[in-house]
């Protein structure tokens, strides 16, 4: 079986539902979106503390693995991909994040022109709908929604006071190229549900008549001929199908899924391509390579004389009431995104902007998909934004059903193994504040006795988890980077007519959570696709 489109996009993710929404926009071109998912028919897709019970659940996640870390003292960590269309943007925090200026001024830096952050701000506008309204920094009528948190918690109240005690200043917006200080994270929800890309940009294009979703096809591979791609191969319902586009194939399946497809298709580096038994069809060194994710040290604390879930959910009294305040007000804990508050910080003054960001959550468990405390608790995350260590993720075989193989390699890097003690001490210093006193914090995790910057190292390398924001595998680069797979227009080098649209692109990643970084990646590339098109 065979079909013929102007366009497949790969991945009906965070990215390729915007591809999916703009390529068919004009409706001069078909376009096919391909999905190895299902659709987003579950109810914990839609209630924001759904994510408790999709992330680890094969239904929403494709439960992948780390190879055991080093640098996580041997350990193996679960690595959430949402299995669904909307991809992790369906599973995730629904956090609003753009990054610092700094960020996108270094991309640009490295010779990509086009990608600076004066160049990139009006493609977060465009899409956005935000509470705030319109403004220099925001935009309203766009697909992708952003509101204020729905529920509150005096724990976290007061944790902004300690901060502020501590030389973190309040902020009123993380958006605009300067998110040092603190506040309540704002969310990617409408009316206290979740807003994931399929609901801002698949669904509503649906109905185009040149737009076709498929569902539950693993990509295989891309065909090449000689040096152009043609098409793709799918594994759909036991079956080996081809699908065929005029114009471009655009892989959209994140970062773990997209660099595996390029190998598996005979695109990569030749040595690891001769080991996995496909023929060399085109070399490319970084493919796979250069992987960054923020890992972040769950520090969680005891309190006393507050509210927090971990004791509420312990009542089924307070659990129905939680449920009827959802069901007529769209409010309360069931709107709750796995991190409300939030901050931006300097560990160390060397670093010229904020390089660590806090997660904050009125609630405790060991690891997502488990059962909280029955202790009253928070947990003060905080991650390195800018990591310095790098990892990979590769195909583990030509079968597609095989999980890839990601190795982070987590705390490699002696710099980032300094910031992890720098960030536990910054921790240590918010939660001993006079503000939090009256709720006696105890660290319950790593533990208060562990002192000296060797036993610190190992504490993050035992309670340090992935934040979910892979990054990086086929990054944009200069032709003089040896190791760079796409170019500043996203088009995999060496080979025309295929193009790599997602997280995988980020030569460095962002200073915050990337989810909305990579719609915008994926705006800005729409775009560049129709202007070839149309050159």
């Amino acid at each position: 079986m065979s079909e013929e489109f102007d366009y497949i996009v790969v991945g009906a993710g965070s990215a390729g539902c915007v591809m999916a929404n703009r390529l068919s926009e004009n409706g001069k071109y078909s376009v096919a979106v391909v999905e190895a998912g299902g659709m987003d028919n579950w109810i914990w897709f839609h209630i924001p503390v759904g994510y408790l019970f999709a992330i680890g659940n094969p239904r929403a996640d494709w439960c992948f693995k780390t190879e055991p870390d080093p640098g996580l003292n041997g350990r193996v960590l679960g690595y959430p991909r949402g299995k669904v269309i909307g991809g992790s943007s369906a599973i995730n925090a629904m956090l609003y994040l753009r990054g610092q200026r700094e960020d996108y001024d270094g991309w640009r830096d490295l010779g990509l022109d086009g990608w600076g952050w004066d160049d990139v701000l009006p493609l977060f506008i465009k899409h956005e709908n935000s509470h705030r309204g319109a403004s220099r920094y925001h935009g309203v009528g766009g697909e992708w929604t952003v509101e204020a948190r729905r529920t509150s918690w005096e724990v976290l109240d007061t944790f902004i006071d300690a901060a502020e005690q501590a030389g973190i200043p309040r902020t009123d917006d993380y958006n605009t190229g300067d998110n040092g200080g603190v506040s309540y994270f704002e969310v990617n929800q409408k009316r206290g549900r979740r807003w994931s890309s399929a609901r801002g940009f698949l669904k509503p294009a649906l109905k185009r008549s040149n737009l076709k979703l498929i569902t539950g096809a693993l990509t295989e591979k891309v065909l090449l001929d000689g040096k152009k791609a043609r098409g793709i191969v799918i594994l759909r319902n036991g079956q080996r199908e081809t699908l065929k586009a005029r114009k471009e194939v655009i892989l959209s399946a994140g970062a773990v899924a997209s660099p595996a497809i390029l190998e598996r298709s005979g695109i990569g580096d030749g040595a690891r391509l001769k080991t996995l038994g496909v023929e060399t069809l085109h070399h490319l060194p970084g493919v796979g390579e250069n992987l960054q994710d923020h890992l972040q040290l769950r520090m969680i604390y005891k309190v006393h004389g507050v509210e927090t879930m971990n004791v509420v959910y312990q009542s089924l009294f307070r659990r129905a009431r939680m449920g009827l305040e959802y069901a007529l007000f769209r409010r309360g804990p069931l709107t709750m995104a796995p991190s409300q508050q939030g901050a931006f910080a300097k560990t160390d003054p060397r670093h010229a902007t904020p390089n660590a960001e806090f997660h904050i959550q009125p609630l405790s468990l060991e690891k997502f998909g488990e059962p909280m405390h029955s202790f009253g608790a928070i947990t003060v995350s905080i991650c390195n934004l800018r990591p310095s260590s790098r990892g990979g993720v590769h195909a583990r075989s030509l079968d597609p059903n095989d999980a890839p193989i990601i190795a982070p390699h987590y705390l490699s890097h002696t710099e980032d193994q300094v910031v992890a003690t720098e960030a536990i001490r910054l921790a240590r210093k918010v939660m001993g504040q006079q503000a939090m006193a009256r709720f006696k914090p105890e660290e319950y995790k790593p533990g208060a006795h562990l002192t000296e910057d060797g036993q610190l190292v190992k504490a993050a390398g035992d309670i340090g988890t992935t934040i979910f924001h892979p990054v990086g595998t086929a990054k944009m680069g200069v032709e003089s980077d040896p190791m760079a797979v796409t170019d500043g227009r996203l088009r995999v080098r060496g080979i025309e007519g295929l193009r790599v649209i997602d997280a995988s692109v980020m030569p460095r990643i962002t200073s915050g959570n990337t989810n909305s970084p990579t719609i915008m990646i994926a705006e800005k590339g729409a775009g560049m696709v129709l202007e070839d098109a149309n050159a």
